[in-house]
């Protein structure tokens, strides 16, 4: 049961979704720049915002007053065919979004752990909060990086903890990955989760129950407004 807090919309196909979350995620990028002269978005990686970033590539606002960063990212170089950052330059910075400013989270180092200080040192030069941050989940109920097992998890989802990124590892994340803290990402101005597939539908629908265990639940129980768009 989606909670008050929470907004649940359901799309016939992905690209109905995309058009509506395109210009929802718009919206909000305009209204900080005319607030505050600039915008600050965080999206994540995978292969369900695909459509998503083509759409919003194709928004008509100031894209240069617009940074760009991910929520979460594999250790691994834009070389990559599963970096997230190679994905956003492919698919979202182009056409209109082009002149936006990308912040990666990847750099060269031989682990997270050991790029960790000139990561922080690169995301705190963005001006946080977030205006708007766009979440996915799996199909094991995690969001970012928070996997179940992740050896930091505790730690990410510790909504005292001031740091504002950490390593994270885990069986199911495949390389170890850079994530925000949940501290950083509930205090966005706009939150969305973005999910397609009856499986998610699913998930999400055990991750709202009382006392799951599934790091997505994290976010449901927060207390903050969220927009949840999902399709079959």
């Amino acid at each position: 049961m989606v909670s008050d807090e929470q907004k649940f919309r359901a799309f016939e196909d992905g690209q109905g979704l995309a058009t509506a979350l395109s210009a929802s995620i718009a919206g909000q990028l305009r209204a900080a720049i005319e607030a505050r002269g600039e915008a600050l978005i965080a999206v994540s990686g995978g292969s369900t915002p695909k459509r998503l970033f083509e759409a919003l590539a194709n928004e008509i606002l100031d894209w240069s007053r617009v940074t760009v960063t991910l929520v979460d990212e594999r250790w691994v170089p834009d070389s990559d065919e599963r970096s997230n950052a190679r994905m956003v330059e492919a698919s979202l910075l182009q056409h209109k979004a082009a002149d936006a400013q990308f912040v990666p989270l990847y750099v060269e180092a031989a682990t997270p752990e050991a790029g960790i200080a000139e990561v922080r040192t690169h995301v705190g030069a963005l001006k946080l909060p977030f205006d708007v941050v766009v979440l996915g989940m799996g199909p094991d109920g995690h969001t970012a990086s928070f996997f179940p097992g992740g050896d930091r998890l505790d730690e990410a989802l510790d909504v005292s903890n001031t740091a504002v990124v950490l390593p994270m590892r885990a069986q199911g994340a495949g390389e170890p990955r850079i994530t925000f803290t949940l501290r950083e990402l509930l205090q966005a101005k706009a939150l969305y989760l973005h999910i397609q597939g009856d499986d998610k539908r699913i998930v999400l629908d055990e991750a709202e129950q009382p006392g799951s265990k599934l790091p997505i639940a994290s976010v449901l129980r927060a207390g903050r407004p969220l927009d949840i768009y999902w399709c079959p």
